[in-house]
């Protein structure tokens, strides 16, 4: 079976951001299962997979406009530290959670703490930066009405 729009797809995947040092990548036995044409994996690596099968590999460079987006220098913010729980102890480099406005929890970098302002970064991490992708696909398979009527893949045993 080739992938296309909602197979559930099994990958081994390995990620690094040109220079060879891995920032992510599958645990060997655990490949990342998900859903094609769902939004679960960036854009590009979707594209690319489209129309592959099990056993196919491939390397793939996927540009910041198909992978995480460009960095947005709007993302980056100073606020105020009477803003933060008080108690909570702030370390540079630290991800944060907050919610926004539509009560969506939404991650943060804490970049400098400057006294009494914090400065964060709502940029993903990966935002701005060219992805290289080396894919094994491991399985395919057509995605069950109740994971497309949840929008995503289920693991083994139904679970989600």
């Amino acid at each position: 079976m080739k992938i296309t729009k909602d197979s559930v797809v099994s990958i081994d995947f390995r990620l690094h951001l040109g220079d060879g040092k891995m920032v992510d990548e599958s645990e060997p036995g655990d490949p990342l299962v998900y859903l094609q044409g769902h939004e679960e994996v960036v854009p590009g690596l979707e594209k690319a997979l489209e129309g592959k099968a099990k056993g196919d590999s491939l390397s793939v460079v996927i540009p910041p406009e198909d992978g995480y987006g460009p960095h947005d220098p709007e993302g980056i913010e100073e606020v105020p530290r009477g803003e933060f729980p008080e108690g909570l102890e702030l370390t540079e480099g630290g991800i944060l959670t907050a919610t926004d406005p539509e009560g969506d929890e939404v991650d943060f970098l804490i970049k400098e703490i400057r006294g009494d302002t914090v400065v964060v970064d709502y940029n993903h991490p990966l935002a701005g930066k060219t992805l290289h992708f080396d894919v094994t696909v491991r399985e395919v398979r057509a995605a069950t009405a109740e994971e497309l009527e949840h929008g995503h893949a289920h693991g083994p045993d139904d679970a989600h």
